[in-house]
């Protein structure tokens, strides 16, 4: 089974790229959409020892954690070291049942994937991107997202340009879906020919 490895910084269009990928038959492993359930389940008492007053009736509320980390790297640390082992389970299991259905290929969408050593764990890093002023715009409309916390979320991440250096593939978002999803086909026609050739 061949793993791609999804990735691409805040704004970017990642989720509707994974979204094309899923609706083409690849199957998914969502990492942000598994810490919101883990922040509804297995992580809430073990969040709420380490920062609390950050759950609210038994869940995790995001932007009171966020509240408490943004600007913290060894409190972004020590969330990474309650959440990160919990979601590499949920993937491994994942890995297990993709390959137990015989997936031919399975695409693991991960935020930071490459900041934290992830491409080790795939077969191509595939990066999705936009020119700068794009990815501003997009995430300026979220609510209560301000210039302020975006620098502090970029600061965060590796630099676009350093993403597109260690990527295999990468999709650029910046045109309208048409362009996405062909470019997402040629990513899978690509991914076959190595599989083919594996």
């Amino acid at each position: 089974m061949l793993v791609l490895g999804l990735t691409g910084s805040v704004g970017m269009g990642k989720s509707t790229v994974a979204a094309m990928f899923a609706e083409r038959g690849v199957a998914t492993f969502d990492a942000d959409a598994t810490v919101h359930a883990l922040y509804r389940g297995a992580a809430v008492t073990l969040v709420e020892a380490a920062f609390p007053g950050t759950s609210v009736e038994g869940v995790v509320d995001r932007q009171k954690l966020a509240d408490k980390v943004i600007d913290s790297p060894p409190a972004i640390a020590k969330l990474e070291a309650i959440v990160h082992p919990l979601v590499r389970e949920a993937e491994n299991s994942f890995r297990a049942r993709a390959a137990w259905e015989g997936r031919r290929t399975a695409l693991l969408d991960i935020p930071l994937l490459l900041e934290t050593g992830g491409e080790s764990r795939v077969d191509a890093v595939v990066l999705v991107s936009a020119a700068p002023e794009v990815q501003e715009a997009r995430v300026l409309e979220r609510p209560g997202m301000t210039r302020e916390r975006l620098a502090a979320i970029l600061k965060r991440q590796m630099p676009d340009d350093e993403k597109r250096r260690r990527a295999h593939f990468i999709i650029d978002t910046g045109g309208d879906f048409a362009d996405t999803r062909r470019q997402v086909d040629d990513v899978l026609r690509a991914v076959a020919g190595m599989a083919a050739g594996g």
